[in-house]
């Protein structure tokens, strides 16, 4: 009987995670164009992604890596960039039921994206890691696959056509900001702050020299300890900055 509802739990994740895949290829389809672009092989670039699965961690990682960044600014990087995984992780572990395995919570932690966090968080009553698995083998196919393309197209396609292509990625993030900014004061503040942060960062005689990771992590750094002190979220207020 468990077996029976570990699959239909398995099948349920692969269904609900289809459309997430779908999207995960477009995007990364832009990172595998970029990658090569930049010196990266089809086979690095498409490991990368089966192994990171980290759409913001990766195209940042990226950059250092083209600018011959230090492992230092790389490693920091990420645990700025990604730390919101771990948190995500702590809050689906407390989803799970209690006799789950650490093995099968270390693999949920593993699996983790904003969007798998979205359908695993959102099941009622307690969650079945088999969900969370088939959600799982829709997305990074989807995302690892979308990579191995884009990288084999990158190769091929004329440069002009590549360069134009790599700009979706910046049409996404705009996508992902901007509704939210409409909404909400706090949300344009911190993009409005975020961006002259940046700009001080690339026009400043002596700033300018800084390479692009910490400049992520000290603009990450400053915007959102401001935005956590001025506009802190009360209990009653969370429900409402979600809708």
């Amino acid at each position: 009987m468990e077996q029976n509802t570990n699959k239909q739990q398995f099948m349920q994740g692969l269904r609900d995670g289809v459309p997430v895949s779908l999207g995960y290829f477009a995007v990364s389809f832009t990172f595998g164009m970029m990658a090569v672009a930049g010196g990266m092989s089809v086979w690095q670039a498409t490991l990368l992604s089966l192994t990171n699965i980290t759409s913001a961690g990766q195209f940042a990682g990226l950059e250092i890596i083209i600018d011959c960044g230090s492992l230092w600014e790389m490693a920091l990087t990420q645990l700025v960039i990604n730390l919101r995984y771990s948190l995500m992780s702590f809050s689906v572990s407390q989803k799970l039921q209690k006799n789950i395995p650490s093995g099968h919570r270390f693999l949920v932690a593993f699996g983790m994206t904003d969007e798998i966090f979205g359908l695993s968080i959102s099941r009622s009553g307690k969650l079945n890691p088999w969900y969370h698995y088939g959600a799982m083998s829709a997305a990074i196919p989807g995302w690892t696959l979308g990579t191995f393309v884009g990288a084999m197209a990158g190769n091929i396609m004329p440069g002009f056509l590549s360069s134009a292509l790599s700009v979706a990625i910046y049409g996404m993030f705009l996508a992902l900001i901007i509704p939210p900014a409409k909404k909400h004061r706090p949300v344009r503040a911190v993009v409005a702050g975020a961006m002259a942060i940046s700009a001080v960062f690339a026009v400043v005689p002596v700033l300018n020299r800084i390479s692009s990771g910490f400049v992520i992590i000290f603009t990450t750094l400053i915007v959102a300890g401001a935005a956590a002190y001025f506009c802190p979220i009360g209990d009653g207020e969370e429900e409402t900055h979600e809708s």
